[in-house]
């Protein structure tokens, strides 16, 4: 007979999603050198790099856009499948390519890896997690998430020089596909579960035939409403889009600072700073997952806005000019932070209704790849003529501005009294819970 679906069936599957997951995340960073490495092997222009980055963020913020249409039509399970699939054949496609063909299939895999890792988290986090785990285990079963993303960012930068210099660039795109596919045998353990109708879906369900499209152009209108109503939720959404330009700063200053600290090993502090912050996030996730049930409150917008203060403060420290012991101890802080602030956000979009629930992630997915592609833009630019300090300093000042008007409108919110807040999300079920 088979196995009965209970909850702890259900934690268990989940369990081996996060394995699956965390292993594809190992191939996605040891793919992000070994692809950009390749690039400029391939056609020998480091302006070709920029533009392979850039069609890959292009493509998330298009994904973004149409994850919620097409989590609509088909089931998480299934999407998340297909999209593991996907990746693992265009990268065997470009192993198998002709020199000839070699520079637009690499386009094609940057694009379609943009596509489908976002696709891929959003329904992750709005489908399966909502559904496989119980509301009060949540919290858990996000931090867990973002741990084992945490150990593949520290496996797969730490391996890739390694497995690239010693196999070289096929045996990476192979392992790669090989992570892909275990993904998707993980993902294929799901239990089946029928696609819930939105209430856009059921409100048009009698005149389908005259409005069959209908469906797909109200669900991101939807996600847009809410934010519109919603103060809090949509300057949450904004913040998220500014930390991912703050974000950019950093990682496009790391090199230029290290190289400043190190001329003959740039590459020292940029892996230390990095498996530090690595090592925080995972200390923070360890602390969330052992929080008592009342304490996980402070997790969600109020926690969010603080985290992103400390995470943001933290990172414009880094540039400091600080001695090592304590630019250490402050990588330590950032990567807690950001800890912290990922399973914050993540929660609180999670208690919205399912309506809107898909096309907010969709949304955020949209906002976030989009500030952290102008930040690259507007930083590159930006660092050949200021301080990297200088240039980090005021990307994160603006996140840290934004993140103390947030801090101060859900203070208020929560000193106003209920009332008020039930008029506010009367038309939105559980955003009212959400502090929205």
């Amino acid at each position: 007979m088979p196995e009965p679906v209970t909850a702890s069936v259900r934690e268990r599957r989940y369990r081996i999603l996060v394995a699956g997951y965390a292993l594809s995340s190992y191939g996605s960073y040891l793919n992000v050198v070994a692809l950009n490495l390749y690039v400029y092997a391939v056609t020998d222009r480091a302006l070709a790099v920029g533009a392979f980055m850039a069609v890959r963020l292009a493509a998330g913020i298009v994904a973004g856009l149409l994850a919620a249409p097409i989590l609509a039509r088909w089931s998480a399970r299934s999407v998340m499948f297909w999209v593991n699939v996907v990746q693992a054949a265009v990268l065997a496609v470009l192993v198998a390519a002709p020199d000839t063909l070699r520079t637009p299939v690499l386009f094609v895999v940057s694009a379609v890896g943009g596509i489908t890792g976002t696709v891929f988290l959003v329904a992750l986090r709005s489908s399966v997690i909502p559904e496989m785990v119980a509301e009060d285990r949540r919290t858990w079963a996000n931090s867990l998430m973002v741990s084992g993303r945490s150990l593949a960012m520290v496996a797969g930068f730490a391996s890739a020089g390694v497995v690239v210099s010693l196999l070289g660039y096929t045996a990476a795109f192979l392992l790669d596909m090989a992570t892909f596919l275990v993904c998707a045998v993980a993902v294929a353990q799901l239990p089946v579960t029928r696609r819930q109708k939105t209430d856009a879906e059921e409100d048009t369900a009698e005149t389908a035939s005259a409005a069959g499209a209908g469906k797909k152009r109200r669900r991101l209108p939807a996600a847009v409403m809410v934010l519109a109503g919603a103060p809090v939720l949509g300057l949450m959404v904004l913040l998220r889009g500014v930390d991912a330009l703050g974000s950019s700063s950093h990682n496009a200053a790391l090199p230029v600072y290290s190289t400043e600290l190190d001329t003959d090993s740039p590459a020292t502090f940029v892996s230390v700073f990095w498996c530090v912050w690595a090592f925080g996030n995972i200390v923070a996730q360890q602390v969330i997952q052992r929080l008592p049930r009342r304490s996980e409150q402070a997790l969600g917008a109020l926690g969010f806005g603080l985290g992103t203060i400390v995470m943001s403060g933290a990172f414009i420290l880094a540039f400091a000019g600080l001695p090592w012991t304590a630019t250490v101890l402050i990588a330590l802080v950032a990567g807690a932070a950001d800890g912290l602030t990922e399973v914050s956000y993540t929660q609180h979009l999670q208690a919205l209704p399912e309506r809107l629930r898909t096309p907010a992630f969709g949304l955020s997915a949209t906002v976030e790849s989009f500030g952290f592609g102008a930040g690259m833009i507007a930083v590159g630019a930006a660092l050949d003529v200021f301080s990297p300090l200088s240039v980090v300093a005021v990307a994160h000042g603006v996140a840290i501005v934004i993140a103390v008007l947030f801090v101060a409108l859900v203070l208020r919110r929560r000193s106003t009294p209920p009332a008020g807040a039930e008029a506010e999300g009367r038309g939105t079920g559980a955003e009212a819970r959400a502090e929205v």
